[in-house]
C-alpha cells in the first residue's frame, strides 16, 4: 500500500521523470526491424552527424527517423532551453506496434496473408 495522501503520491511520481528532450512516433508503418538498422546507425552519435546519417541513408526508415530526430532536437532548443551543438542522442530505440493483416489471393483459389507490420519509435536527446 503506498504512504502518503493522492497529491503527495504524484508529487514523488513526478519528481522521478525524466526531464530529457525527446520525440516520439506511434504507428509508423515501418517495421521494427527495418528501423533498429537506422537508429544503430544514429546511437550516441551527436545531433550534427546523426542527421547527416539520416539524410543519405537510402533506408525508407530514415525519412521517418530524421522528421522525429528534427522534432526532438526543436523540442530541446523550445521547451529545455538546450543548444543544439550540445546534444547528441542518448537513446533511440523501436517498439512493435500493431499488424495490418491483408490477403493476397493465390493460385488455385488458396489466400495467403500478409502482414503490415508497424512500430513506436522514440529518440531521446541529452547534452554533452
Amino acid at each position: 500500500m503506498a504512504k502518503g495522501n493522492r497529491s503527495q503520491i504524484k508529487r514523488e511520481r513526478n519528481a522521478n521523470k525524466d526531464t530529457r528532450p525527446s520525440a516520439k512516433i506511434s504507428y509508423a508503418r515501418v517495421p521494427v526491424q527495418k528501423a533498429c538498422f537506422v537508429l544503430d546507425a544514429i546511437r550516441g552519435k551527436d545531433v550534427t552527424t546523426a542527421l547527416a546519417v539520416v539524410t543519405y541513408s537510402p533506408r525508407y526508415a530514415s525519412s521517418v527517423i530524421k522528421k522525429l530526430l528534427e522534432s526532438a532536437i526543436a523540442n530541446a532548443e523550445n521547451n529545455n532551453n538546450m543548444k543544439a551543438e550540445n546534444l547528441y542522442v542518448a537513446e533511440c530505440y523501436a517498439n512493435q506496434g500493431p499488424i495490418m493483416k491483408r490477403v493476397q489471393p493465390r493460385a488455385q483459389g488458396r489466400a495467403y496473408r500478409i502482414e503490415k507490420r508497424m512500430s513506436h519509435i522514440t529518440v531521446v536527446l541529452d547534452e554533452r
